[in-house]
């Protein structure tokens, strides 16, 4: 049985943890309100300018000439996953969840014969990645001194898929990312970015024609790029309010369960004092008789 000193210790540890996770907690519901408002503003844009691809691929005969980004390469053997994690931790099963969708992915591609190669963003799952597959890692971007992963970087990985794309790396590149739905819900989504799912065009009710100068074709050429970035924006934006609010759940639970284990220890470390006081009684008693 543990001494009443290191009962002591121990609930004036697990007292200074519970401060730290209810700090982090606080912290992390402020950061949330930003991050939510940001991912949810981008939304609407998103969806707009999904809404003008469709309608323009949708009067664009896929071929030879096309867009590499709407065509492809023709192939399909080599596929490239764009795995997006955080640089930190104390954020529940956020990273971890990100990452077993990803390998799980990884794992149905290889079944079916096809090359998995990974471009790791942040720095959490990277060793779960390199461990089961260290030579498969072909580029990786680095969000640790970004305090807020923003347009920029988006538009960095973008450039830097893109130069991977052109040179013949990929045929084709799958994002990974955890959707915002709740503080309490972050949902693992996997999306194919490259080459282009040409999105449904959007419905209209007075069935009006739009003719585009220049041609769809060269509309598109500037467009995909732009579109491309602006999913990988999306993305980020999403990852960040699901860190946030998957990060406020964990801190809380922990805050709870340290609550319970102090008033446990508690209770144990005044059951000891007591006994220990009701021994000394006894044996000042037993010496009191003897005498």
């Amino acid at each position: 049985m543990a001494s009443l000193k290191e009962l002591k210790l121990r609930i004036n540890s697990v007292k200074s943890t519970q401060k730290i996770t209810k700090a982090k907690q606080m912290v992390a519901a402020a950061k949330l309100r930003k991050a939510q408002a940001a991912a949810e503003a981008a939304r609407p844009y998103a969806a707009r300018l999904a809404g003008v691809m469709g309608s323009l691929a949708g009067k664009v005969t896929v071929s030879g000439s096309s867009p590499k980004l709407l065509a492809g390469t023709g192939k399909d053997q080599v596929h490239l996953l764009v795995v997006a994690n955080s640089d930190r931790g104390l954020c529940g099963a956020f990273n971890s969840n990100i990452v077993k969708a990803a390998k799980v992915k990884a794992t149905e591609l290889q079944a079916e014969g096809k090359t998995v190669l990974f471009y790791l963003v942040g720095r959490k799952g990277r060793a779960q990645i390199r461990r089961d597959w260290p030579n498969a890692i072909i580029g990786q971007f680095d969000t640790t001194g970004v305090r807020e992963p923003g347009f920029t970087e988006a538009e960095a990985i973008a450039n830097e898929l893109l130069g991977l794309f052109e040179a013949g790396k990929f045929d084709v590149a799958h994002l990974f990312y955890s959707k915002f739905r709740s503080a309490l819900v972050q949902v693992p989504t996997a999306q194919q970015i490259i080459p282009v799912p040409a999105p449904a065009a959007a419905a209209t009710d007075d069935g009006a024609v739009v003719e585009y100068e220049p041609d769809e074709e060269t509309i598109l050429v500037e467009l995909l790029p732009r579109y491309l970035r602006t999913q990988l924006f999306g993305a980020l934006l999403e990852n960040m309010a699901s860190e946030q609010g998957a990060s406020m759940t964990a801190m809380d639970n922990a805050t709870r369960n340290a609550g319970e284990l102090i008033n446990k220890l508690t209770i144990q470390y005044n059951r000891s004092r007591q006994a220990a006081i009701t021994t000394e009684l006894i044996e000042i008693i037993a010496g009191a008789e003897a005498l």
